[in-house]
């Protein structure tokens, strides 16, 4: 027979407080996102009559998102982020991982060195100035390049793999070695599919980095037509004359939109892919930051 503790009032009033604390904290973070999807659906009438705010519209519209969808600057500019998304992403997976996999054997000479080397680099940086004239020099400005290279392989993602790694068993590589694969065929073969976890964890850092990408699009990127969305969005928001900024279609119609609309569709179109995909990658996401924090 088995005995279950109740819990007592007390930590029932506890939880209850605890509950609702973290549903107003939640409801707080989940406004402003509504409200952003709410203004870009409204008719401009009603939120002429409503004074400029909108919590429950009658009705809604998505002239606003068939304009920001026609125009010349957001879909190339998605483009431009989809494609540095992407190819960064996969580029800063495949060094992270080619630089993590023989720091993880203890017995590689000069081992220690490099990871000191690593080490300090995430306390001390050459600054922006060197930084822009090693781009510069290297022919990579107004490329996407600038936008991916400096920041090829992130020292904390590498030693967040490189713990994933040390804690793989050393049977496997000692039996693939006995059966005469080499390092690299070990490493794609073997080790790769066993660390999906990780690499979508750290996919998922590189992909937002990238996504999110601002500062070193404007120090970098003066051709319009390479600009990301986030450059372009803030763009929107602080030039008074959204149509021509974004090089609409259907200058017309645009004039039947109040601005503000407009930058709410566009803020939503921007972070729509990144709410999409995160659902599918949660489960690796939590499973492989744990495993690669914790072992080793």
């Amino acid at each position: 027979m088995s005995l279950v503790l109740q819990p007592s009032k007390t930590d029932r009033l506890i939880d209850s407080v605890f509950i609702t604390v973290l549903s107003v904290f939640g409801l707080a973070t989940l406004f402003p996102l509504y409200y952003v999807v709410v203004m870009s659906v409204t008719p401009f009438i009603e939120v002429i009559q409503n004074g400029g705010f909108v919590l429950l519209p009658k009705s809604f519209t998505l002239e606003a998102y068939k304009q920001i969808l026609s125009s010349v600057r957001i879909p190339r500019a998605l483009g431009v982020t989809v494609i540095l998304a992407v190819g960064g992403t996969f580029l800063n997976l495949l060094f992270t991982m080619l630089l993590a996999y023989p720091l993880s054997k203890r017995m590689i000479p000069g081992r220690n060195y490099v990871l000191f080397m690593i080490v300090f680099t995430m306390l001390f940086s050459g600054g922006l100035i060197p930084l822009y004239l090693i781009v510069n020099a290297l022919g990579m400005n107004n490329t996407l390049w600038a936008l991916i290279v400096p920041g090829l392989v992130s020292a904390f993602n590498m030693l967040i793999m490189k713990t994933y790694f040390e804690g793989l068993p050393e049977e496997l590589e000692e039996a693939a070695r006995v059966d005469g694969c080499g390092e690299l065929r070990t490493l794609f073969r073997i080790i790769l599919p066993l660390s999906m976890p990780i690499m979508a964890t750290l996919g998922l850092f590189y992909g937002i980095n990238h996504w999110n990408t601002y500062f070193h699009a404007i120090m970098f990127i003066t051709d319009k037509e390479l600009q990301p969305i986030q450059v372009v969005l803030r763009s929107m928001i602080v030039t008074p004359n959204v149509s021509s900024e974004l090089q609409l279609t259907n200058q017309f119609q645009a004039y039947r939109l109040p601005p503000e609309t407009m930058k709410m569709a566009a803020v939503v179109v921007t972070i729509l892919p990144i709410i999409v995909i995160y659902p599918f990658l949660q489960k690796h996401f939590m499973k492989g930051f744990l495993l690669g924090s914790i072992k080793g």
